[in-house]
């Protein structure tokens, strides 16, 4: 159940941060709505492979950096995870698109202040 509930969490997060940013875009499948929404669900599932499965290696290899920074490198962290996400996903008919860095900068600000906030209302296991 949480990973259906990050997964949703992980989907808007996507869908607002292309709305927000001008230089993030989502393929539109032109069948409705409906396909829409399960190719925004598709590019939510492959980022959140992606933050389970390679962040904690980036960040164990980029730990001086995070120690150095006080944290901040994890931006730069992030903005990658999504460079990739889109690197991933454009490679089949649905896909996300990222212009540059500094554009999955700012999407990244935003999916992870979205996670952050939609996070703390959902109730916890414990």
């Amino acid at each position: 159940m949480t990973l259906v509930i990050r997964l949703v969490i992980n989907a808007f997060a996507i869908w607002l941060a292309a709305q927000w940013v001008s230089g993030i875009e989502i393929a539109r499948s032109g069948e409705g709505t409906g396909a829409d929404v399960l190719i925004v669900l598709g590019i939510a599932l492959v980022f959140t492979a992606v933050n389970a499965f390679v962040k904690p290696i980036v960040k164990l290899f980029s730990l001086p950096l995070l120690i150095l920074t006080l944290g901040l490198f994890t931006l730069v962290i992030n903005a990658l995870m999504l460079l990739l996400t889109s690197w991933i996903s454009s490679q089949t008919d649905w896909g996300l698109s990222v212009d540059g860095f500094w554009t999955a900068v700012w999407g990244a600000i935003i999916i992870s202040l979205v996670n952050v906030v939609l996070s703390a209302l959902v109730p916890d296991k414990r």
